[in-house]
């Protein structure tokens, strides 16, 4: 008989190739680690994992598990769904990773939503950036993630995951004002900003994701000079005539634009998706299911306006 528990083991090393990186996010020991693959190893009478460098691998026969690993453990969550709804009432903590403007968007009014529709669901939120909240709900540090599609992130037909999307929002040129585009009809065409020097997130961020595909869609690179995570600075580097940048639309929201301009631009690539996620099978749990409900329904008031 196989333990599941090993199996998620197995999942976490597959995905964070490392033994010690795998036990940091299971919150166990190196040891337990390898004491857990080692026992699944001698359950199933196969070799599942190979050195590689620093690092480890999965054997062909450790591939093969992966997969079947993927539909028990969704399985487990179905069934732990199903109990849990037998139980008269829902009441409990649900933990939400999102990044700060899915926050401020859509995950404080579903919070203010579940207050009067579900008052026995609590969340506790946690500030993750988009491309930290899918690992954070694979690994368990999480029942719920609010993220953004980007380059490396898991695939839209990935097995662990069921998505709900929630909304999506163009990028906006953001221009010293003495810059011979900050001003004119029509949206701004991105290939006529190759020359410019770059006001962007640091790589990793999925928001860097979107300028370089926007970019790289319209014929260039982007000379990346200046580098920030945080849209104000970025403001304030581009009303100094630092540079030029993409900034999501939300993002521009309650700050100053006195000093810059703001302009649509002309790709459809410059565009944030914003996806709610859990791992399949718990979007039927009774604690998550009306959470999941309060989300979209944000969203579709945030569409509305």
């Amino acid at each position: 008989m196989i333990d599941a528990r090993r199996l998620r083991t197995l999942r976490a090393v597959a995905d964070h190739r490392t033994v010690t990186a795998a036990a940091a996010a299971l919150y166990l020991t190196p040891s337990a680690v390898s004491q857990q693959l080692a026992a699944l190893e001698q359950e199933t009478g196969h070799h599942l994992l190979a050195r590689d460098g620093r690092g480890v691998r999965l054997t062909a026969a450790g591939e093969i598990l992966l997969t079947h690993a993927d539909a028990v453990l969704a399985q487990l969550e179905r069934a732990e769904a199903d109990l849990a709804a037998y139980r008269d009432g829902a009441a409990g903590e649900v933990t939400v990773a999102a990044f700060a403007t899915g926050i401020a968007l859509v995950l404080a009014p579903a919070i203010a939503g579940l207050a009067r529709s579900a008052p026995g669901v609590r969340l506790k939120v946690l500030d993750a950036e988009g491309d930290a909240s899918l690992p954070m709900l694979l690994d368990g540090g999480a029942d719920i993630a609010v993220a953004v599609e980007y380059r490396g992130a898991p695939r839209a037909d990935d097995q662990r995951l069921t998505r709900v999307p929630l909304y999506a929002e163009p990028f906006e040129a953001v221009l010293p004002l003495g810059h011979p585009l900050a001003a004119g009809p029509g949206p701004v065409a991105v290939a006529d900003l190759a020359a410019e020097p770059w006001i962007g997130p640091y790589p990793g961020n999925p928001c860097h994701d979107v300028v370089l595909l926007a970019c790289e869609y319209a014929g260039f690179q982007p000379r990346l000079v200046h580098s920030s995570d945080d849209f104000r600075a970025v403001l304030a580097l581009a009303s100094a005539g630092a540079g030029v940048a993409l900034v999501p639309r939300s993002a521009l929201r309650d700050t100053d634009l006195s000093r810059v301009a703001v302009r649509p631009v002309d790709s459809a690539l410059a565009t944030r998706k914003v996806f709610a996620a859990v791992r399949s099978g718990a979007e039927r749990h009774p604690l998550i299911r009306p959470v999941l409900a309060a989300l979209t329904e944000a969203a579709g008031e945030l569409a509305e306006h």
